[in-house]
């Protein structure tokens, strides 16, 4: 990945999507994109940059940990003058639903 270019210029969705990208589930090793925790990202004209992210279960210990390594990573773009990260329950992450296709190759998840 290109940081540099991602850098460059105000905040967007895709931007904000791409650099989460390094934020990595200690647990299992992948990131949160293709691990499917992502469950939404709004960037407002403000500077605003709100995720809403789930955990692969609610018993997960690293939520507060997911959090801060979120937050700092969106840190990095220029423009962002707020982050409000929310964990969210619903819809539940479901592995088979919400990976992606490299994620369940790296796990050997299979259905």
């Amino acid at each position: 990945m290109d940081v540099t270019a991602l850098l460059e210029g105000p905040p967007d969705e895709s931007k904000v999507r791409e650099l989460l990208r390094d934020v990595i589930d200690p647990e299992v090793g992948i990131n949160i994109v293709d691990l499917g925790l992502l469950r939404g990202i709004e960037v407002q004209s403000d500077g605003t940059v709100r995720v809403a992210t789930t955990l692969t279960t609610p018993a997960c210990p690293l939520g507060p940990y997911i959090s801060e390594q979120i937050y700092g990573t969106i840190a990095q773009l220029p423009g962002v003058r707020d982050i409000d990260v929310e964990i969210v329950w619903s819809p539940p992450w479901d592995p088979d639903r919400d990976m992606s296709d490299e994620a369940k190759r790296l796990l050997g998840w299979r259905r």
